[in-house]
């Protein structure tokens, strides 16, 4: 049974495994990204984690999901934030081809994400599929028909750059902007995530409003994606899926306020399903489509 070597680089860990054709993954592991080092010093890992997969398991290709916007044509990373230096122009395919001997094909993250929610996932069945990842910010990415929608430069999909009218998508609508709320309001220290839920659980006023703030941005900006695309499904994923249980109703109803009823009706929003593996398997099935 044939193999490929997956690999998920995001900006703290990067994510591996192989998978066989039944979709199974035979191994998984993960190492720190270490970004501040460079471009290039991922790079070098990459090669290095592909090239002992390789020899240990055997594989007919190289998967990679990967942060930054990608040319899936040439494999470049054509932009990337400051959080990894230097990886911009970094061509991945070119590279792990040349040096592992086999054929590769590197994509943006929350595209192979949204593409392993819309095969086998969430989105499973739908002609057309949007995922958001809400974390540190707001990733998207369009699916049709089991095909990644790249747009007419490779960067449909970012929806987390929107402008709305109180400014940039992901500045109103992240994880980390609703920690940043609260730490402000409560001056105690810094509150991440988890405990700004457990207190908004218990009650306390300053975190439920600040949950209640996050999720009316999000349903006001998944809103405007449906006039536009009219998706049959939005899969939520990132951080945010760890909180289903207090996020689903609000972000529900947020978007039943600022969305037409007759487009709301027919309108799925759900949360992901895959988890960890998303970008692997997501890489797995862009290689496929385009192998």
């Amino acid at each position: 049974m044939k193999k490929y070597i997956c690999l998920d680089i995001g900006g703290t860990m990067i994510k591996y495994g192989v998978i066989d054709e039944r979709e199974c993954f035979v191994t998984v592991g993960e190492l720190p990204t270490e970004a501040w080092k460079g471009g290039e010093s991922i790079e070098k890992k990459v090669l290095a984690i592909a090239g002992r997969l390789r020899e240990k398991y055997g594989a007919e290709g190289v998967c990679i999901s990967t942060a930054g916007m990608v040319d899936p044509e040439s494999g470049e990373i054509f932009y990337a934030s400051d959080l990894i230096p230097g990886y911009m122009g970094i061509n991945l395919k070119k590279s792990v081809e040349k040096n592992i001997k086999i054929p590769c094909e590197v994509e943006n993250d929350v595209n192979c994400a949204g593409l392993a929610e819309a095969v086998s996932g969430a989105g499973k069945g739908r002609d057309l599929v949007v995922c958001l990842t809400v974390g540190t910010g707001i990733g998207g990415a369009f699916i049709q028909n089991g095909k990644i929608y790249g747009g007419g430069s490779g960067s449909a999909g970012e929806a987390g750059y929107m402008w709305t009218a109180r400014g940039i998508f992901q500045d109103q609508g992240s994880a980390r902007t609703l920690s940043e709320r609260v730490s402000a309001e409560k001056k105690d220290g810094e509150w991440d995530g988890r405990k700004i839920f457990d207190a908004a659980e218990n009650g306390d006023r300053i975190c439920i409003d600040a949950i209640d703030s996050m999720c009316d941005v999000l349903g006001s900006g998944i809103a405007n994606i449906c006039y536009i695309l009219n998706p049959e499904t939005i899969v939520l994923g990132g951080g945010i899926t760890a909180r289903r249980d207090m996020l689903e109703g609000r972000i529900n109803r947020a978007v039943r306020r600022y969305l037409l009823p007759v487009i709301a009706d027919n309108t799925e929003i759900c949360f992901a399903q895959h988890g960890n593996n998303a970008g692997m398997l997501g890489a797995y099935y862009n290689f496929r489509n385009r192998q």
